[in-house]
């Protein structure tokens, strides 16, 4: 079904419950709580999981498969939004256009500075990048502030030529006229669930990526990327050229990035210099690696997790830590706050880095290794308990 064999058509479906269910597994607090006021699931910050988690995946097709470390993704993720809200501003706020464009100039983009990155390897690419990304974030920021509004940012203003904007079109991004900042609240016992267009949206559009992803990573396209992760050296005396290969995951890798940019400015008609610095592209590096680079699935994971510690870390702060302990003796609740206060607000990663460091220690394949030892633990106490019940039968001695 859909070229995929029952592994990978399992594993899209479980992606798909999971965006279908993102709404209430990301916002667990009942209405009413204390702990609601984290909320977790509301449709700005479910976008931005969406959102980076396309970015992740592309980020992974790079370097999962290849192995070349790139530390200047960022860069094609301004370049898409930048590239959205100037068809918003000439065209109008319908969000296929502005896609479609942020597909093709991050595409472009990626392709230049590939085709000159990619004449090294190793760290010296990864600087290569870097530079490049740098160089992009100092253009934008002021060199090229006429086209990108420098430190203030591109928005779009009432008087901008919006050529396509009819009499009957939102004023917000939209799809063929479903806003995108529409959201519904339904109530489920003591549950909210919010329904909203433009998380949804969104939500098709990664599993489309991430389906296009799975047809990579299976394709002898994929193969080829893997041997060149493997050994170049080899290729080389097989006759294949292994740049061509290289240079095509770097475009793919950087049209990812281009329409999660595009996706970001369709949610939020801005787009700003600070979405192409270095820690953006760290941010991404963090993801993939925390999730597990080269599978599936990881990437997903680990912008989910990291951005979902995001909002709800820095949420917490020392009047609500006294509420948690208040049970406590004065004394022990002031010494509980005090040892935990470092690593909540502001301070929140500090316990991003503590958590990043025993995944690289402990799991060095990130989130989805953790999930498969455990499959295993639990394949082995079943197994042993159907031993325990049914013992083997011994094998017979000779001349029996």
């Amino acid at each position: 079904m859909l070229g995929l064999d029952k592994r990978d058509l399992t594993l899209l479906a479980i992606v798909a419950v999971l965006c279908l269910c993102a709404p209430i597994l990301l916002n667990p607090f009942p209405t009413g709580s204390e702990l609601a006021q984290f909320n977790a699931g509301y449709p700005d910050l479910m976008q931005r999981f969406i959102i980076f988690g396309i970015f992740a995946i592309g980020f992974n097709i790079l370097f999962g498969l290849t192995g070349y470390l790139s530390f200047g993704h960022a860069a094609f993720l301004g370049v898409g939004s930048y590239a959205t809200v100037w068809m918003f501003k000439l065209l109008g706020y319908n969000i296929v256009p502005g896609i479609l464009l942020s597909l093709l100039v991050s595409g472009l983009f990626a392709l230049a500075i590939g085709y000159i990155s990619l004449r090294r390897s190793g760290i010296y690419f990864s600087i290569l990048t870097l530079a490049f990304a740098q160089m992009s974030f100092a253009l934008a920021y002021s060199v090229l502030s006429p086209i990108t509004n420098g430190e203030t940012g591109l928005q779009v203003y009432g008087t901008d030529p919006q050529y396509l904007m009819g009499p009957d079109s939102p004023n917000i991004p939209h799809l063929f006229g479903l806003e995108m900042r529409a959201t519904h609240f339904i109530e489920v016992g003591p549950w909210l669930w919010q329904f909203n267009a433009g998380y949804y949206f969104c939500a098709v559009v990664m599993l489309v990526a991430f389906y296009i992803a799975i047809r990579i990573f299976r394709s002898p396209f994929g193969m080829m990327l893997r041997a060149v992760k493997s050994n170049q050296q080899r290729m080389r005396y097989t006759g294949l050229n292994p740049r061509p290969y290289t240079l095509a995951a770097f475009v793919i890798s950087g049209m990812y990035a281009g329409l999660a940019g595009g996706l970001m400015a369709s949610m939020d008609p801005l787009a700003g210099a600070e979405r192409m610095q270095w820690t953006a592209s760290g941010e991404v590096v963090l993801m993939t690696i925390l999730g597990g680079a080269g599978t599936l699935i990881g990437p997903v994971l680990g912008a989910g997790m990291i951005k979902y510690l995001e909002n709800i870390l820095s949420k917490i702060n020392d009047s609500i830590l006294h509420q948690w302990f208040s049970f406590l003796p004065d004394g022990l609740e002031d010494a509980a706050v005090f040892m935990i206060h470092p690593f909540i607000g502001k301070g929140w990663h500090l316990t991003l880095g503590i958590i990043f460091m025993l995944v690289v220690i402990f799991l060095p394949g990130g989130l989805v290794e953790g999930g498969q030892r455990i499959g295993r633990l639990f394949r082995r106490r079943g197994k042993a308990s159907d031993d325990a019940v049914h013992p083997p039968k011994a094998a017979p001695h000779v001349g029996e």
